[in-house]
């Protein structure tokens, strides 16, 4: 079993848990935990290995260990963590057998979603157009959780484009798997950033155009790619 690390990252101050609901209020207990250590998990502060305890996060969240347990326990449930009793937490890696399917799952929705988004309906292009610089700038400034997350934004939006509203809850189901992977890719490949946007920028040239078989062959070269973490690189 892996040691517990030593304390946890300093939480910044965009973290959920420190955050207030409109009314002033902080959520509640069970919530502001879940919404920590989610996005630590997503954002690579705690890595996969990493075992966590209920004192640790208790302090760090500044409740105690009775919402820490709820919060676990539903992270459990989204295939995040691992719960040994009297022990903690363990927060599990991504497997290869996970990006494969989560590579097969994109590649059927995005090929179709992308397909159907020729010609581009009112808005699209442009906002296409907005994400991508946004992720640009992100990345030039090393934000690598945030061009993860504006990189699935930029698919997921293609997506949505096609008004398919059972086609764009099941592409968000893999929104949190999406996430984890673009950031371990980014930290473990560097180079693949540029890559992301000059295809980014590929596909939006096709759809500018019109050309439905371009923009499928850009995506499916693009996600494809993910493969190759599924032979051996899971970090």
């Amino acid at each position: 079993m892996p040691t517990a690390p030593a304390a946890p990252p300093a939480l910044a101050t965009s973290d959920p848990a420190t955050t207030t609901t409109s009314s002033g209020k902080q959520p509640p207990a069970a919530e502001r935990v879940y919404a920590h250590v989610k996005r630590a998990v997503l954002e690579r502060r705690y890595e996969g290995g990493t075992l966590l305890t209920e004192g640790e996060l208790a302090e760090a969240v500044g409740v105690s260990r009775t919402p820490v347990r709820e919060a676990l326990l539903k992270l459990e449930v989204e295939g995040l963590l691992r719960l040994y009793p009297k022990k903690g937490a363990l927060v599990l890696p991504v497997s290869a057998q996970e990006i494969a399917d989560v590579v097969e799952t994109r590649l059927l929705v995005e090929t179709h979603s992308v397909r159907k988004a020729v010609p581009a309906p009112p808005g699209l292009l442009d906002r296409l157009a907005e994400l991508l610089e946004k992720q640009r700038a992100q990345a030039a400034a090393g934000d690598l959780a945030g061009a993860a997350t504006t990189d699935r934004c930029f698919h997921a939006t293609i997506v949505r484009s096609g008004g398919n509203e059972i086609l764009a809850r099941l592409y968000d189901q893999l929104r949190d798997r999406q996430l984890r992977m673009g950031v371990a890719v980014m930290h473990s490949h560097p180079d693949r950033i540029a890559k992301t946007l000059a295809e980014h920028e590929e596909i939006l040239a096709a759809l500018t155009a019109n050309d439905a078989e371009a923009a499928v062959a850009v995506v499916t070269r693009h996600v494809g790619w993910f493969q190759n973490l599924a032979r051996g690189a899971t970090r």
